[in-house]
C-alpha cells in the first residue's frame, strides 16, 4: 500500500520547468530551459553537457491558451522543415517550443521532448496526447521511424494537414457568412421593435384616426417584443446552447447533423465535395507512406469528418480485408461520386493508387474553392435583398401614416 501511495509523486513533479544559466568551456554564457524534478537534476544534466551551472530557477508554468488544430499543423510544418535541414530532433523540439507564443503548445512540446529524451519512440510520445495527435498522425510517424524516412513523412503529413485545414476553413466560412447575417438581422429587428417602433407609436396616437394595416401589424409585433423580450432572447440563447451542447455530447445528434449536412440545398454539395477531398487525401497520404490499405482505412473514416463516410469506410474496410478490390468496395458503399470510383479503378489497375487518390483530392479541393467563391458571389446580392426588404418594409410600414397624414393636409 505504501509503494502504491508513492507512485503518483513523479507525475506530480513532472511539470516543473527550470530556467538555467551557465558557462561553457570557453566561458561563454549560455541560457535555456529544462524540465526536471529538482534543481539538482538540472545541475547534473548541465555538467554532463560540459556546462558550469551559474543560476537555476524554478519557473511557474504559464497558464492560458489551448492547443488548436492550427497549432499542430504549424508545429508539423516547422518540425518537418528543420529535420529536412539536418537539425537534430530534440533540438528541433527546443526551437519550436521556445519560439511559440502559446504557453500550452510550448508545454506540450516540452513534455513530448522529455519522453523522447527518456528513450520513448517519437510515435509513442505522440500517442500519449490523443486529443492533439490522432491515429493517422501517430501511424505515419511510426511508419517514418521504422522506414528511416521520418523527414519525408513529416513533410507529407504537414502538407496533408495544411490542405485539410484549408478546406475545412473554406467550408466553415461558406456556412458562417449567411448564419452571421441572419443573427445580425435578428438583432437589428429586435432593436427596432423594442426601441424605435414604440417611439413612433406614441407619435401616431396624437394623429387620431385609423392606421394602415402594415403599420398595425408592425406595432402588434413590437408590442409582443416589448412585453416578452426576455422570453424571446432567453429562448433563442437556450435553443442555441442546447443545440451546441447536444451536438457535442450526443452521438445520435452528431449522426443526424452529419446526414443532414450532406442533404442541405446549395451547401450540401460543397460539404460532400469537401468530405470526399479529405477522405481521398487521407487515404493517399497513408497509402503513399507504405501503410497497408486495410490498416490505413482505420484512420481514413475518422479523418473524413462525417459519420456517413466513417460508417461507409468501416464497410469498405471489411470488404477489402476479405479480398474485395477497393473500387468494388467503394461502389458498394454508394457514397462516392463516379469520377472518384473511376480514378480509384485506374489507380488500382496501374499500381498508382496513391497518385490517383491525390489527384482526386486536388480536384475536389479545387471544386470546393470554386463553389465557395461562387456561393460568396451569389449570397451577397441575396443577403442585400433580404436585409433591404426586411428593414425597408419596417421603415415603409412606420412611415405610411405620415404619408397618409401629408396627403390629407395637402
Amino acid at each position: 500500500m505504501a509503494t502504491a501511495a508513492k507512485k503518483p509523486a513523479p507525475t506530480a513533479v513532472k511539470d516543473f520547468s527550470f530556467a538555467w544559466e551557465g558557462k561553457d568551456k570557453a566561458g561563454k554564457v549560455v541560457r535555456g530551459e529544462m524540465r526536471a524534478t529538482t534543481e539538482t537534476v538540472v545541475s547534473s544534466a548541465l555538467r554532463r553537457q560540459g556546462l558550469l551551472p551559474v543560476k537555476i530557477k524554478k519557473q511557474r508554468l504559464k497558464g492560458g491558451g489551448s492547443v488548436s488544430e492550427k497549432d499542430i499543423t504549424l508545429f508539423t510544418r516547422q518540425l518537418a522543415t528543420m529535420m529536412k535541414a539536418g537539425v537534430p530532433l530534440l533540438q528541433s523540439f527546443d526551437i519550436v517550443g521556445k519560439g511559440h507564443n502559446n504557453p500550452a503548445v510550448s508545454k506540450l512540446l516540452q513534455d513530448i521532448k522529455t519522453d523522447v529524451e527518456t528513450g520513448s519512440a517519437l510515435a509513442s510520445a505522440f500517442r500519449k496526447y490523443p486529443l492533439h495527435f490522432d491515429q493517422l498522425f501517430c501511424n505515419l510517424i511510426a511508419a517514418g521511424e521504422q522506414a528511416g524516412i521520418l523527414e519525408t513523412l513529416l513533410d507529407r503529413l504537414a502538407t496533408y494537414k495544411e490542405k485539410t485545414q484549408a478546406i475545412k476553413a473554406k467550408i466553415k466560412g461558406a456556412l458562417f457568412y449567411p448564419i452571421s447575417i441572419m443573427v445580425i438581422a435578428f438583432l437589428v429587428t429586435a432593436v427596432i421593435m423594442i426601441f424605435v417602433v414604440p417611439a413612433f407609436k406614441d407619435v401616431f396616437k396624437s394623429f387620431g384616426g385609423d392606421l394602415p394595416g402594415p403599420t398595425l401589424v408592425v406595432i402588434a409585433i413590437s408590442d409582443f417584443f416589448v412585453a416578452n423580450w426576455y422570453i424571446i432572447f432567453g429562448a433563442a440563447a437556450g435553443a442555441i446552447y442546447t443545440f451546441l451542447y447536444t451536438w457535442r455530447r450526443s452521438k445520435m445528434m452528431q449522426i443526424f447533423m452529419d446526414r443532414l449536412a450532406l442533404k442541405l440545398p446549395i451547401f450540401g454539395d460543397v460539404i460532400l465535395k469537401g468530405t470526399v477531398a479529405r477522405w481521398t487525401r487521407t487515404c493517399s497520404t497513408m497509402f503513399a507512406a507504405g501503410v497497408p490499405l486495410v490498416e490505413a482505412l482505420d484512420s481514413v473514416g475518422g479523418a473524413s469528418g462525417n459519420y456517413v463516410y466513417e460508417s461507409a469506410t468501416r464497410q469498405i474496410q471489411a470488404e477489402v480485408s476479405s479480398g474485395t478490390s477497393l473500387t468494388v468496395a467503394m461502389q458498394n458503399a454508394n457514397v462516392f461520386p463516379n469520377m472518384t470510383l473511376q480514378m480509384v479503378s485506374i489507380g488500382e489497375e496501374s499500381g498508382q493508387l496513391d497518385n490517383m487518390l491525390s489527384k482526386v483530392a486536388d480536384f475536389y479541393e479545387q471544386e470546393v474553392d470554386d463553389a465557395v467563391s461562387a456561393l460568396s458571389s451569389l449570397m451577397e446580392p441575396i443577403i442585400m435583398v433580404f436585409l433591404g426588404g426586411l428593414i425597408g418594409g419596417l421603415v415603409i410600414a412606420m412611415y405610411l401614416p405620415i404619408f397618409k397624414l401629408g396627403s390629407v393636409v395637402g
